[in-house]
């Protein structure tokens, strides 16, 4: 006997609800397909697919970021977004911006990060280290969501430089 479960989902997408679309909206669906073994791929309320695999010896085919990869490329694109909006509006001319994250991962399963270092690497001429700051510091303490969700428990350390150009 097949049971049927109906689920009352009332965001399900099929109201017209702008909290649905916007940018930093409050509810958010996704949905993963298996392609073969861990090859896998995902996508958003953006509507923008996203590749997962993993490793040859767990029967992955090596052919996109894992999941563990994802979710510093999250960190740091959201972190990076931020910083240069806030440079943006502030009328700073950089040159170009970069940012490098090194994380360590615990031995034990689940191999969770313990610490994330980010470091913010500006590019221009005469840049002015308190706008640097202040904008890394709303990103980390004010606008972007990853970080508090990561933070509570990994160690996150931040550190900047300029490079004249």
């Amino acid at each position: 006997m097949t049971e049927k479960v109906k689920r009352r989902n009332r965001f399900d997408g099929t109201k017209k609800d702008k909290t649905l679309v916007n940018w930093g909206c409050r509810y958010m669906k996704a949905k993963i397909l298996q392609i073969e073994g861990l090859s896998f791929v995902g996508k958003s309320d953006s509507n923008h697919w996203v590749s997962v695999d993993g490793p040859k010896e767990f029967f992955g085919s090596e052919a996109a970021s894992r999941p563990m990869e994802l979710l510093l490329l999250s960190l740091g694109s959201c972190t990076s977004s931020d910083v240069a909006s806030i440079l943006k509006k502030k009328k700073v001319d950089l040159k170009r911006f970069e940012i490098n994250l090194d994380a360590e991962r615990s031995d034990k399963h689940p191999k969770v990060f313990t610490k994330i270092h980010i470091e913010y690497v500006f590019y221009g001429h005469d840049l002015n280290p308190v706008h640097l700051e202040r904008a890394i510091e709303l990103s980390q303490n004010k606008y972007c969501p990853v970080t508090p969700m990561l933070k509570s428990s990994v160690d996150i350390s931040t550190s900047y430089r300029i490079i004249d150009s």
